[in-house]
């Protein structure tokens, strides 16, 4: 790897090509975004300094999170932060990176939630539950997750992002108390067979236990549906998130159990993405 480049266009490049190198998606964007993150620069102050002389301890450090990258670490855990409905949320390996797909899921529960208490299983990074506390004027908001590690990230995001979100640890419902006029989850939903074959950001470096969903990917799914209307008022909704696939099998789960009203939304590509419900019992 050369190393002797002193001007910042140089650095670019050399980040660029150890990165596509590995085959990196998106490589020289990814050159790009850690550049701006080691240096603190826009685009325009970097077209106007390009020809710069790199200071050498930016230099070293820059190239140690390329390498990084070149791992296939994911972008997000390197940087520590990701967008999400506007808001600039903290990241690390213990929660998943949130996605667009899960923007329109908060849409969807923007829609109905305004005046109600709200609360958000497997809240993860809190990025549900926080955009819906900061978006709507929710009565009360709780986030509830199994994961030590995670609750730590979506406290510290209720604080950067200044939403007051209660968080309790919880198997699912086991420490819930009281019921909510809306439950809103993204849980885990890959088929364990399936987890083999996601790109290596995913598979090697995001939380297993937030991605698999057993053996058909369904078992938080039942639970949830088994449990959800103990915890919500009459007439409460309950809006998931699910794989493209399992639309159906979902809409099937919830008439079991119950539930009533039950649409089915798809995401920007037309696929199957979000399951809303409501119970009446």
């Amino acid at each position: 790897m050369r190393v002797s480049m002193s001007s910042f266009r140089e650095l670019r490049m050399i980040g660029q090509e150890i990165l596509r190198e590995q085959r990196i998606a998106d490589a020289d964007v990814d050159a790009w975004y850690l550049l701006a993150y080691v240096f603190g620069i826009s685009r325009t102050e970097f077209l106007l300094r390009e020809k710069e002389c790199v200071p050498e301890e930016g230099k070293l450090r820059y190239l140690e999170l390329i390498q990084k990258r070149a791992e296939h670490v994911p972008l997000q855990y390197i940087t520590g932060s990701q967008e999400f409905m506007g808001m600039d949320f903290i990241v690390s390996s213990d929660v998943l990176i949130p996605r667009q797909d899960t923007e329109l899921l908060v849409e969807e529960v923007l829609a109905v939630c305004k005046g109600k208490k709200v609360l958000d299983m497997c809240t993860g990074s809190g990025c549900i539950i926080i955009s819906l506390a900061k978006l709507s004027k929710l009565i009360k908001a709780t986030g509830a997750d199994i994961s030590d590690g995670a609750l730590s990230i979506a406290k510290k995001n209720s604080i950067k992002l200044e939403a007051k979100v209660e968080f309790i640890k919880s198997d699912l419902f086991e420490q819930i108390t009281e019921r909510f006029d809306v439950i809103v989850s993204n849980p885990p939903y890959i088929p364990t067979k399936d987890i083999e074959t996601l790109m290596p950001e995913v598979r090697k470096h995001e939380p297993t236990n937030a991605l698999d969903g057993s053996e058909d990917g369904l078992l938080f799914y039942r639970r949830i549906a088994a449990e959800a209307a103990s915890y919500l008022t009459k007439g409460g909704y309950l809006f998931l998130e699910i794989g493209f696939n399992q639309g159906n099998e979902v809409r099937e789960i919830l008439q079991k159990e119950g539930f009533t009203h039950i649409d089915i939304k798809k995401d920007l590509s037309g696929k199957d993405r979000i399951v809303s419900a409501r119970s009446f019992h």
